[in-house]
C-alpha cells in the first residue's frame, strides 16, 4: 500500500503506459494480505485459498517477476 501511495510511477511501463497486469497483481496482494491481516477466514475451501497468505505470496511473485521483465 505504501509504495502505491508514494511512488505511483511503479505502475507504469518503459514507454509511460499503465502496467495494468502489474497494478491488478499488486492490488490483489494488497486486498488478500488485509483480508487475511483482520482475521478473516473464509469456510468455503475455495475462499479460504483465495484469501491466504499463499495466494497473496503468489500475487506478489508473479508482480515482481513481471517487473523485473519476465513477463507473465
Amino acid at each position: 500500500m505504501l509504495a502505491a501511495t508514494l511512488y505511483p510511477p511503479l505502475f507504469q511501463r518503459a514507454d509511460g503506459s499503465a502496467d495494468h497486469t502489474l497494478a491488478s497483481l499488486l492490488f490483489a496482494a494488497m486486498s488478500t494480505g488485509l483480508i487475511r491481516g483482520v482475521g478473516y477466514i473464509p469456510v468455503q475451501p475455495v475462499l479460504r485459498w483465495v484469501f491466504s497468505g499463499w495466494s497473496c505470496l503468489l500475487c506478489l511473485l508473479l508482480a515482481a517477476v513481471l517487473k523485473m521483465g519476465g513477463g507473465i
